[in-house]
């Protein structure tokens, strides 16, 4: 489209109902995007505030402690992640990891 015959006036009128154009075109993509999110809660069963909240994610949090420090019951360790250095240095010893287990 050349607007090079256009005039400032016409332009302008030109630019403003483009804008009118463009909020009209992104109030209704967001409804449509409403409702595509409200009808994909919907299919598997939550609220869309579940499914916003994070509803049937994995729960993080603390795991039940599986081996304790004899030497000092207050240590323990769940078997995920990396080994405290009291279970390191119960292996290095030569001993048995099973018999620190709870």
């Amino acid at each position: 489209m050349d607007l090079s015959y256009f005039s400032l006036a016409e332009l302008r009128n030109l630019q403003a109902d483009i804008s009118k154009q463009m909020k009209h075109r992104e109030h209704d993509e967001l409804a449509k995007a409403r409702e595509q999110i409200q009808s994909i809660a919907h299919s598997v069963g939550l609220s869309l505030k579940e499914l916003l909240d994070g509803a049937g994610r994995a729960k993080t949090g603390s795991v039940a402690a599986r081996f304790r420090n004899p030497a000092n019951p207050a240590q323990q360790w769940s078997g995920r992640g990396r080994q405290p250095n009291w279970v390191k240095q119960w292996t290095a010893e030569g001993k048995e990891i099973d018999l620190l287990k709870i």
